[in-house]
């Protein structure tokens, strides 16, 4: 009797054994899913409102009481109640910048691409320029004439960091649009937006998803740039960026006030480009991974 032929592996699958390979991407992957989860449910998990004074219980050190955790700052707050509302309000900033920061860097790069000519070439030379200026010097002119809002600085971050994207997806879609399904969309009286949108936005997803990835880390660590310079997002709100600015002050004394929102940035920033690392060569069939 001949052995029956094995299914062919689906694409999902193929990415999926490719990723799975890649141990620092799984390990990146985890840490997201952590920060995503404690966020979430910060409330569940937060011991004490993170806005709530006792100047009676100031500086209390890690460990030492179980209705503390980690601790309290200089004004008696709970630290770690603050970590994960920081948390949620920091991770909050970044999806939302990453979202404006895709859309817009995606619109403009399929445009160019697709529509070559002088739309291309002005669009680029606006990129251009875009480039020449310190994406914190950016933020920090828009901010100073823009209200602190969680909303107002997720924009403001994600208007000011699209333009890597836009050359990714240009490059992609000058790639994309001299292939034959292209050939074919036009030839059966496909339009112009359905062809960019319908046909070549789709097939160029995989490297718009590694920069969605990559720049939710980017994102969380300007907003903490930011707050740290006191521009973000303004007390009695929580995030790790105002967290590192009121503990500055303390840091021989009291260090782990700025240690544990540093160290929180840290392990966030890890864990997105790890994840965006592993996505890259699991969703990049060029790439030869061995296991």
């Amino acid at each position: 009797m001949s052995a029956t032929a094995a299914p062919p592996e689906s694409q999902a699958g193929r990415v999926w054994a490719r990723f799975r390979r890649h141990r620092l991407a799984l390990a990146g992957a985890f840490v997201v899913a952590l920060l995503m989860a404690s966020a979430l449910f910060a409330p569940a998990f937060a011991p004490q409102d993170p806005t709530l004074l006792d100047t009676a219980l100031r500086f209390r050190p890690p460990f030492a009481e179980w209705a503390h955790p980690l601790g309290t700052d200089e004004l008696g707050r709970d630290t770690l109640s603050r970590l994960l509302y920081g948390g949620r309000v920091s991770l909050t900033v970044g999806l939302v910048a990453m979202v404006t920061t895709v859309a817009t860097g995606a619109l403009i790069g399929i445009t160019a691409g697709f529509l070559g000519g002088w739309i291309d070439m002005l669009l680029m030379r606006f990129v251009d320029t875009m480039l020449c200026f310190p994406q914190v010097f950016l933020l920090l002119v828009v901010a100073a004439f823009v209200p602190p809002t969680l909303l107002s600085i997720s924009l403001i971050i994600g208007l000011s960091s699209w333009m890597e994207v836009s050359r990714i997806v240009r490059a992609e879609i000058l790639h994309l649009k001299e292939q034959d399904f292209v050939a074919a969309a036009r030839a059966l009286g496909a339009s112009r937006r359905r062809i960019m949108f319908r046909e070549l936005l789709p097939n160029a997803a995989a490297p718009i998803l590694v920069a969605a990835t990559l720049k939710v880390a980017s994102a969380v660590l300007m907003e903490s740039y930011i707050s740290y310079l006191g521009y973000g997002v303004q007390p009695p709100l929580a995030s790790w960026g105002n967290m590192l600015t009121n503990a500055q002050g303390y840091f021989d004394t009291v260090p782990w006030l700025a240690i544990l929102p540093g160290a929180a940035i840290t392990l966030t920033v890890m864990g997105f480009n790890f994840l965006g690392d592993g996505l890259r060569d699991a969703l990049d069939p060029r790439l030869r991974m061995d296991p």
